[in-house]
């Protein structure tokens, strides 16, 4: 901290001293990425090398990380890799298409998250975290919570109360139980995957996953056909995102998208969306829990939350700060993964096509070249004052250039409410002394769930 108290280190995997040959690759990708990582990684600007797959590079710097994400975004594709792991439930979704197809997608969805009308959703967002915090009755005395359930149900409800107008209110518990599964099973890097087997080869974790894929394909379908008859109806249908998705056409050629890409796209949103916001809100929980001046700072930040200002996240820098603090040290996304098209250089390394580009915000949020105490809790870090000495692409939660998240101003709004809520309401205390664990599991999860005590506040 700024003023000298002693700052919180969260558990941190153990790095390697030495690389690991392609066998021992293939088991660590599947157990836990995380597990990958050597020294090295956080103290060198980028790692290039040759293996059985070919070339790979790990970029660990600024001007590297522009270079690919924007300078020269249109020669690096997200690769076959993702489209086999991820494809069978998102594969026309926002996050996985190329090209002309993502571009379209993109000019139809952009007007969806302007700021003004993410801005508009904000008192609804307000109202579910405050339905929320009081089902936890903390006036009847402290309750130990299952944290990740419980900012899954709670992001779950958010998303469906303004992108859906409660269309999923009830579901949130199948949709979590189905999520759990298919983030811990069927959408873990299969060694298959890596090598290219065909897609006719059973992958074991998706076959354990088995019947996931259809309870989301069926849920997504309804709901679909639902909203598409009230609308062909005549009948005024909700102003949300749903509606938005089967209204919109193309500025250039009219055209709108095909339920099969509707269908992806709320996927991508359930999926993606709600879980990356949950699984930083359990993070920042974690992190106060175990830090007093913090919960303090905030706490007096909370106090004088309203909603009814315009100007409501002016008053919440601290817990602006710390969700931002929370994504640098467990990035909702932890690795993103390219594809060279064509030649290019990275930081004075020839690029060849079909090389690998490996960029990692877990590594480049903790790079020792970039940060100072990178491992420790440091919300300061990013408050208004110290913000702009934050290199853009040194802090990446988001991803950015061309394919930065569409949904991140909703998910920063989201999440900021949502702490600032909690903390009017209750203090977050640690229930044991033990760590939780972070583990890759596309998103950033905690190998066990966090638990933590939420206790009512007293009057001032």
């Amino acid at each position: 901290m700024a003023d000298g108290s002693p700052t919180f280190r969260p558990w941190t995997p153990p790095r390697r001293n030495k690389p690991l040959g392609f066998a021992q690759f293939l088991w660590v990708s599947w157990r836990d990425p995380l597990l990958m990582w050597s020294e090295r990684h956080f103290r060198e600007p980028q790692l290039y090398g040759k293996g059985p797959m070919g070339a790979v590079i790990v970029v660990s710097h600024p001007a590297g990380v522009r270079r690919v994400l924007t300078e020269n975004a249109a020669n690096y594709e997200k690769g076959a890799l993702q489209r086999r792991v991820l494809g069978p439930m998102l594969a026309d979704g926002l996050l996985l298409t190329e090209g002309d197809t993502w571009r379209r997608a993109r000019r139809i969805l952009a007007p969806l998250f302007t700021p003004v009308r993410t801005q508009r959703l904000a008192v609804r967002m307000g109202e579910v975290c405050a339905r929320r915090v009081r089902d936890w009755s903390l006036q009847h005395g402290a309750r130990v919570l299952n944290i990740d359930s419980e900012m899954s149900g709670l992001t779950f409800d958010m998303l469906s109360a303004t992108l859906f107008s409660d269309e999923l209110e009830g579901d949130a518990k199948g949709f979590e139980k189905a999520l759990d599964r298919y983030l811990s099973m069927g959408a873990r890097i299969d060694p298959l995957d890596v090598i290219a087997a065909p897609a006719w080869v059973p992958r074991l974790g998706r076959a354990a996953s088995g019947g996931v894929a259809r309870f989301f394909e069926e849920r997504v379908s309804r709901l679909v056909t639902r909203r598409r008859a009230l609308i062909e109806s005549g009948t005024e249908a909700p102003d949300d995102l749903l509606s938005a998705l089967l209204l919109a056409r193309d500025e250039e050629d009219g055209a709108a998208l095909s339920d099969r890409e509707v269908a992806a796209n709320i996927l991508t949103f359930i999926l993606a969306g709600h879980e990356t916001t949950a699984r930083t809100l359990g993070w920042a929980l974690h992190l106060i829990s175990r830090s007093p001046d913090v919960a303090a700072r905030l706490r007096a930040e909370a106090d004088a939350f309203d909603l009814t200002d315009p100007k409501w996240a002016d008053g919440l820098p601290w817990t602006r700060a710390v969700i931002e603090e929370a994504m640098r040290l467990f990035p909702p996304a932890p690795t993103l993964a390219r594809l060279a098209l064509g030649p290019d250089e990275i930081g004075g390394q020839a690029i060849e096509a079909g090389t690998a580009v490996v960029i990692s915000p877990w590594v480049l949020h903790r790079h020792h070249g970039l940060w100072d105490q990178p491992d420790e809790f440091r919300p300061e870090r990013f408050l208004p004052e110290n913000r702009k000495s934050i290199d853009r692409y040194a802090y990446i939660p988001f991803s950015a250039g061309p394919r930065v998240c569409i949904g991140a101003a909703f998910a920063m709004q989201e999440a900021m409410i949502a702490l600032a809520t909690l903390l009017r309401a209750a203090e977050v205390e640690a229930v044991s002394t033990v760590e939780p664990r972070p583990m890759h599991q596309i998103t950033l999860r905690s190998r066990s769930p966090i638990h933590l005590r939420l206790r009512a506040r007293l009057p001032a």
